[in-house]
């Protein structure tokens, strides 16, 4: 059946183009993310960049002739209600998606979009499943966790060659499959795991594993998860005199992180791209983002990102139809962007994704590494 849908989408697409139609007075996005739960600061990083992606392109006169409205929706990471979410923007008639966040989110909404012909962009899900798995309509500007697993495990091959280490997960599409990425090319690089484990993400007290690390020996501790879990772990582990080296991924790139784990995150490695934030691409966007007194960081950029190359991309195809534009961001690019020029393959990946290594000092983090 998604097939059949697609194809009869592709083939009004092709009328639509074909014919004179008169310019939308209005062409209606969707935005989906968790505006509510302990993901929420993520969400809030989304919305504060599409805000002002649509506010910028609106000024500049909007997309062939027609002005964006934002229709934001809360998934609150849960797959579930990202079903929800997503159906209520097909019935609010969206013709693009900026989201999800979370793997688990993006992967089965994208089933509901592509079965009704609406291209998703997500500017933060990273599992290699939501573009393996995808259609034409699915893509992401942000790299892939086989790409970010390789990086990580890399990194601590070479830096800590005498640790002893546990890699840890939350047991989410996201948390899991980041960790499996590390667990194997850990493997590869011949670097023994001494404890492999998934916690339970919300759990209020991780004392128990805490104890079996400590138990263990364990040196170095790689988390697959969220802000919240992650950041009581490091909390907890602290309050026992537990302080091993944590590494993580770009899940725990928001200040929440610190909010919750204390000086506990003192010293956190983490994989995350390149700062988005210091490219001379992006400099207007941050200039316009300080001045409202947001920051910049994190998947702000992204989201911006991902609402900009889909109005180029709709400008160049002369056409909002999903499926032109889709078509277009393929066949084309590299397509400018805060992010610097976004080119993606015939999945709808980004071309040559990089990752650099982040360390948490004094409430703050920066880039500690460039390459492993």
């Amino acid at each position: 059946m998604r097939n059949i849908l697609l194809n009869s989408v592709a083939v009004a697409a092709i009328g639509f183009s074909l014919a004179a139609a008169p310019a939308m007075a209005q062409i209606k996005i969707g935005v989906a993310g968790p505006l509510t739960g302990s993901n929420a600061a993520f969400g809030t990083q989304l919305i504060t960049g599409a805000k002002l992606a649509v506010s910028d392109i609106n000024a500049a006169g909007g997309v062939l002739g027609s002005k964006i409205k934002m229709i934001p929706v809360d998934d609150a990471c849960d797959p579930k209600q990202a079903v929800s979410a997503a159906n209520t923007l097909v019935s609010d008639g969206v013709v693009m998606v900026d989201g999800h966040f979370c793997s688990a989110s993006s992967i089965p909404a994208s089933k509901v979009y592509t079965d009704n012909g609406i291209l998703e962009i997500s500017p933060a899900s990273t599992n290699p499943q939501y573009t393996d798995d995808g259609s034409a309509f699915t893509f992401r500007v942000c790299g892939r966790d086989d790409q970010q697993g390789a990086v990580a495990a890399e990194y601590i091959a070479k830096h800590f060659p005498h640790a002893k280490i546990a890699v840890l997960d939350d047991n989410s599409t996201y948390g899991k499959g980041i960790a499996d990425q590390v667990r194997l090319n850990l493997k590869k690089l011949n670097v023994p795991v001494a404890y492999n484990t998934s916690y339970t993400a919300g759990d209020k007290d991780y004392s128990a594993l805490i104890s079996r690390l400590k138990q263990d020996g364990i040196t170095l501790v790689y988390i697959g998860g969220y802000y919240a879990d992650s950041g009581l772990i490091m909390r907890e582990g602290a309050q026992q005199g537990f302080t091993p080296q944590y590494f993580s991924e770009d899940a725990a790139v928001t200040s929440a992180l610190w909010q919750v784990a204390g000086p506990a995150a003192e010293g956190m490695l983490m994989t995350f791209p390149p700062p988005a934030e210091t490219e001379p691409s992006a400099a207007k966007a941050v200039a316009e983002l300080k001045k409202l007194h947001e920051d910049p960081t994190g998947y702000v950029l992204y989201s911006y990102a991902t609402i900009q190359v889909w109005a180029e991309a709709a400008k160049k195809a002369h056409s909002t139809q999903p499926i032109l534009v889709a078509q277009t961001l393929k066949a084309d690019g590299p397509w400018p962007s805060v992010l610097g020029p976004i080119k993606f393959d015939a999945k709808g990946d980004v071309v040559n994704a990089a990752y650099a290594i982040y360390k948490w000092h004094d409430g703050n983090y920066a880039v500690y590494a460039l390459k492993p």
